[in-house]
């Protein structure tokens, strides 16, 4: 009787279980983002649509509330330490956010109703689309507020890209670009003249479109939330498909970066579509330091200066 000797059993293949774990937990991180966007535009359709008694404080509450929850996050679920702000920072973020909420704000608001109303009005009555963006259904507001979004957002990508690729317009453009910290009250660190020019891509759509107030209001509530979580110093991930179409925490503190072929990238604050299709996106998911020129802080008396100075000073900051 032949014998048989046993080779040695090979050791078996050793589980990638941390692996396993950092997949689920970039899954899980990657789900805030499109879930309190996305969600925050059906909560306000759901309301506005129903014509709840309280639809228009509820509307207001979901355009408000992501700065303070997102400003309470970014102490208990902190993306980098060195972004934490310090109390003159901070001081200075709410000089901007005052600024930008109380001035420009209102003469966008409503769109029709304001003190450029005359103006947005003769543009939607010329408007050659000929169309009016009314729906009476859930799916309808919801599909096109996102419509709206789009449209807009290409408009929008052409006059963010000029303004990185052109030294004139940079002056304007420059004062968001000169911080050395993200944190979800940062962008509303806005130049006057930017408010004027880069944020009128969104009324002129709706102009354009004849779009309802039911429309314009989940639009705003897309706009309010996917601002301050783009800028916000949590650890946010890129949630994919998703990602092709809406832009992400991820993608704007590349945008963000000292790196120059990082900033000159990911031109779509809120939907990176254009990014994709114009050549203009960068899938880097980290950053080293964030800022432009010199990346040194720069003064509230000086970010407004910022749009007059001579191009050899402006360059040299």
């Amino acid at each position: 009787m032949s014998t048989q000797t046993l080779e040695p059993m090979a050791d078996a293949p050793a589980t990638d279980v941390p692996d396993v774990l950092s997949s689920w937990k970039t899954f899980l991180l990657a789900l805030p983002q499109p879930i309190l966007v996305l969600g925050s535009m059906a909560a306000v359709a759901a309301m506005v649509m129903t014509e709840w008694v309280h639809a228009d404080l509820f509307v207001t509450v979901m355009i408000v509330l992501p700065m303070p929850l997102i400003f309470i996050a970014e102490r208990i679920w902190t993306k980098r330490e060195d972004w934490l702000l310090e109390p003159k920072e901070m001081f200075e973020d709410a000089f901007w956010l005052a600024f930008g909420f109380f001035l420009w704000v209102p003469l966008y608001s409503d769109y029709f109703e304001t003190p450029i109303s005359r103006g947005f009005e003769a543009l939607r009555d010329a408007s050659p689309l000929g169309i009016s963006l009314a729906p009476t259904t859930l799916l309808g507001v919801l599909g096109a507020a996102l419509f709206v979004k789009i449209c807009s957002s290409f408009i929008y990508y052409w006059l963010h890209r000029v303004q990185h690729e052109s030294v004139f317009w940079w002056r304007i453009h420059a004062t968001h670009h000169h911080i050395t910290k993200m944190g979800c009250m940062r962008g509303w660190r806005t130049h006057p003249f930017e408010h004027a020019t880069l944020v009128i891509s969104m009324p002129i759509a709706l102009a354009l479109m004849g779009a309802s107030s039911e429309v314009i209001a989940v639009a705003a509530a897309f706009s309010m939330w996917n601002g301050e979580l783009n800028h916000s110093n949590l650890p946010l991930r890129s949630l994919p498909v998703y990602n092709w179409v809406f832009a992400t925490s991820e993608q704007h503190h590349a945008h963000h970066a000292m790196d120059r072929a990082q900033a000159d990238s990911n031109y779509g604050c809120e939907i990176i579509l254009w990014d994709r299709i114009f050549g203009t996106y960068c899938g880097d998911t980290q950053v080293e330091r964030i800022g432009a020129g010199t990346g040194e802080a720069l003064s509230i008396k000086e970010q407004l200066a910022l749009a007059f100075y001579p191009k050899d000073r402006l360059t040299s900051l």
